[in-house]
């Protein structure tokens, strides 16, 4: 799967579930790990979880199997690393201590993509 498609269908993974502040960001000029990192809030640890599962699961379905999961038995922050997407959902306190869109997004190619909401009605 192409990671642009990789991106969008976390995205929407995320929207399904309602998770709030979808950032998307495109780091393949900042860093040779992942090209983009997905990043939403949830409501409570719980909501947190639900997302970070949900996200894993449409990947699976996608044919694409996380690297890595970390955080999910806590709920404050979980990391779903996809490769080419590594996906951060977390408390909104969490998020507003680590700031990690400011964090990431300090480079010129770095740029906020947001949610290709027309894209997830097309796969179903």
């Amino acid at each position: 799967m192409q990671p642009e498609a990789l991106r969008n269908l976390v995205t929407t993974a995320l929207q399904d579930m309602k998770g709030a502040d979808i950032r998307a960001l495109d780091v393949r000029g900042l860093t040779a790990l992942t090209d983009f990192m997905v990043i939403a809030s949830g409501t409570s640890d719980r909501h947190v979880k639900s997302l970070a599962r949900n996200v894993q699961d449409e990947a699976r379905r996608a044919g694409v199997k996380p690297m890595g999961v970390e955080g999910e038995a806590e709920g404050e922050w979980v990391l779903v690393d996809l490769r080419d997407v590594v996906v951060h959902v977390m408390r909104p306190q969490v998020r507003d201590f680590y700031n990690l869109e400011k964090l990431w997004s300090i480079g010129p190619e770095a740029e906020q993509t947001p949610p290709a909401r027309a894209a997830s009605r097309e796969r179903g």
